[in-house]
């Protein structure tokens, strides 16, 4: 189950996308957005530092 929240999800926040398009990716988190239908998107940094755009509500913050 997905589970970001927009105060769970934080620039420099590692994470990991558990749904969508990216599944499976994890990074750093790096911009915060509310895009125009309200939904909090964000780019993830992965390791081999391609950025991904997802969802909040599809990624899970690690290392709390």
């Amino acid at each position: 189950m997905a589970g970001g929240s927009g105060e769970d999800v934080r620039d420099g926040a590692l994470c990991r996308v558990v749904a969508g398009t990216h599944a499976g990716k994890s990074g750093t988190v790096e911009d915060r957005k509310v895009s125009k239908t309200g939904a909090l998107t964000i780019t993830v940094r992965l390791a081999d530092e391609d950025r991904i755009k997802t969802l909040a509500k599809n990624v899970l913050v690690e290392g709390r």
